[in-house]
């Protein structure tokens, strides 16, 4: 008798005869043995089929197989220091659940294009599977971050009657006889939940109808975006950076052979300790023109400036205290200088460009208030928002963490389109 397992757990049965589900990825054959390297979605094992240890029956079943042929497989387990992964099988039995003809995605190189149209499959490949394995780690080192340390996980909703920040770029709905938007933020809601449960965090899909085509951005992705009432933007600062260091920590242990198949250099990942490096934002504008960039104090930071500023450090860096003209109406004006907002970006190093962005929001009541009428916000939209300034006001900061740009900054990748399994693009809605 076989025990039915997955390739992850076969470590257990070394010895022992197990039936696994899977799919053939590859295989190769050399006369009288055939090498099949199979996976089941757990991992990858190869399963040795001996001609004159097996039936002719059994051997013609694993001649048939093609790449992602789909199958049970049945063997004894083996241990094997030659493998990356440490143990094979050999093969008892073949039980051929379909023989696929004509996959389209072959080990030869293909175009993004036409990977991207053909993403449904392209996602089986090693490298795509090693990069949603990560994601889905670094999602559970999120939530496991703010459970441990008390925060409670609230749902935002995702149509709204307003935008967060007052930008147009929004996707606009009809709900029933009202105007709605997709959300791009939680933010706002997340502040109504502090007051009520004192440290929470939301984590869903938001929505920017920016027409952007670079490889920092995606129409559609998530965020990760905690609310804390009581606390102040140092101790923001410090949530943060313990926060990413937590992240990456725990992709580094769980994740190791997943980096590998990336090639990642994760000497470069094994400084994220915190506390990281803190400039100002006017220490950041003295840098960028003493190194020959065109800059003016007032403007905001495009990529190549983030990416300049980032070289100089090994982890990610703050950029703190921008200029209250460029950033959101809610962010806190620094008391000594209110031209500038007690604000902070966080920059990953590698020229991935800001992952977190955060502020302390404002908690007086009237500078909320004469921030509506120089923003132009509506009354009548924000008038929930205004009564958290009315009913038992507290100082409270917050930040977001774009989940697909820490993806791939942790993964090493070139575009965010790989970050997550079925990317939402400017002229990509399929599949």
């Amino acid at each position: 008798m076989s025990e039915k397992c997955i390739i992850r757990d076969v470590k257990n049965y070394v010895g022992q005869t197990v039936t696994i589900g899977c799919w053939v990825n590859n295989k190769r054959s050399s006369g009288k043995i055939q090498f099949l390297q199979l996976r089941d979605g757990s991992g990858y094992i190869q399963g040795v089929v001996v001609k004159n240890e097996v039936s002719e029956e059994i051997w013609d079943n694993a001649k048939s197989l093609t790449q992602e042929s789909s199958l049970y497989v049945t063997g004894i387990v083996r241990e094997d220091e030659r493998s990356k992964f440490g143990y094979e099988l050999t093969v008892t039995g073949v039980e051929i659940i379909q023989v696929t003809q004509d996959y389209p995605i072959t080990p030869k190189e293909h175009g993004i294009d036409y990977l991207m149209d053909h993403r449904h499959l392209w996602l089986r490949a090693p490298r795509q599977r090693a990069i949603l394995v990560i994601r889905a780690e670094i999602i559970r080192a999120i939530q496991q971050f703010f459970d441990e340390r008390g925060f409670k996980l609230v749902d935002p909703p995702v149509l709204t009657p307003s935008s967060c920040e007052g930008t147009t770029n929004l996707f606009h709905t009809k709900y029933f006889d009202e105007d709605a938007y997709l959300t791009q933020s939680g933010q706002l809601y997340m502040e109504a939940a502090a007051m009520a449960l004192g440290r929470v965090y939301s984590f869903g899909p938001t929505f920017r109808a920016e027409k952007s085509k670079t490889r920092r951005h995606l129409i559609e992705f998530w965020m990760i975006e905690p609310e804390m009432a009581f606390v102040d933007h140092e101790e923001n600062l410090r949530v943060q950076e313990q926060f990413v260091a937590h992240i990456v920590q725990s992709v580094l242990t769980n994740c190791k052979s997943e980096l590998e198949v990336l090639e990642r250099d994760i000497t470069k990942l094994e400084k994220c300790i915190a506390p990281f490096p803190r400039i100002t934002y006017d220490e950041a504008v003295k840098f960028l023109q003493d190194n020959g960039h065109e800059f003016t104090w007032g403007e905001d930071f495009g990529a190549p400036h983030e990416t300049a500023i980032a070289e100089s450090f090994d982890t990610p860096v703050f950029i703190t205290h921008y200029p209250t003209e460029i950033k959101a109406f809610y962010m806190k004006p620094d008391p000594n200088r209110p031209e500038v907002v007690m604000c902070a970006d966080m920059i990953a190093p590698e020229g991935y460009g800001e992952i977190i962005g955060g502020s302390q929001r404002i908690d007086d009541p009237v500078l909320m208030e004469q921030r509506f009428k120089e923003h132009e916000l509506s009354d009548e939209a924000y008038q929930w928002y205004m009564d958290l300034r009315k009913y038992g006001t507290v100082p409270h900061s917050g930040f977001g963490l774009g989940l697909e740009r820490t993806v791939a900054w942790i993964c090493g990748l070139d575009h965010v389109r790989e970050t997550i399994a079925f990317p939402r693009m400017l002229y990509r809605l399929y599949p």
